[in-house]
């Protein structure tokens, strides 16, 4: 998040645009939590990248408060977090994430739930749609799974919420929109390529830490069509 946000925030309070990011924050984190996401956590699979997101995320979401103003560079991971996990499960764990970043950090509470929210929260969200879409309108190949959602759908979820809230920032004359969005640009494939490269990883030697993989899925043997 570009830290002239977090000081924007911390001067101006809760403006309409906070709450609303509140209001709507809470309604995902609620469903999220109706669908008992803790019974994925059952069989042991996905309990270390539960515990490697709560670890290393929050380090990356600081980043930019330790950057000098006027170098917003950030990495969301919530593509990453929704493939290992699911999206009813991302959700609280993001959440949590960004408890973590308040704690921890010192732009205070306004600015850890915007960040939630637009770093976490709606790629995640984005990128769950643009699976179901790959799921219902491409055939079930390895590829199609990690450059498919791996890659490409990191990219555009990333990409697509960057430009979300530039739009919504620049309603509120925050921001010069044209540089923001080639700003946004250019993160998000820093955001796929790193994704994309820890998908493929984990396809290959722990697929278990994929919620979203499913080896009779993307495994099966070809059909065969002869006689």
């Amino acid at each position: 998040m570009d830290p002239n946000l977090a000081a924007t925030m911390a001067g101006g309070g809760w403006g309409t645009l906070l709450w609303a990011e509140a209001l709507l924050g809470a309604l995902a984190l609620a469903l999220a939590l109706a669908m008992r996401p803790w019974r994925l956590l059952a069989g042991g699979a996905l309990i270390s990248p539960v515990l490697g997101t709560l670890a290393l995320l929050p380090a990356l979401w600081l980043v930019p408060q330790h950057l000098p103003v006027g170098l917003p560079v950030q990495f969301s991971g919530a593509c990453l977090v929704l493939l290992m996990l699911g999206w009813p499960l991302a959700v609280p764990v993001l959440a949590l994430v960004g408890v973590l970043v308040w704690l921890l950090g010192d732009a205070g509470a306004a600015s850890a739930l915007s960040q939630w929210f637009w770093m976490g929260l709606v790629p995640a969200t984005l990128a769950f749609f643009i699976g179901a879409a790959i799921r219902h309108w491409l055939p079930p190949h390895i590829f199609i799974y990690t450059l498919g959602r791996g890659f490409l759908g990191t990219a555009l979820a990333v990409f697509v919420a960057g430009v979300l809230f530039e739009l919504a920032h620049t309603m509120t004359g925050s921001h010069d929109f044209v540089q923001a969005v080639v700003a946004r640009w250019l993160m998000a494939w820093g955001d796929a390529f790193i994704t994309g490269m820890l998908v493929a990883v984990f396809v290959a030697f722990a697929p278990q830490w994929l919620a979203t993989w499913s080896d009779a899925r993307y495994l099966h043997p070809p059909s065969n069509n002869k006689p």
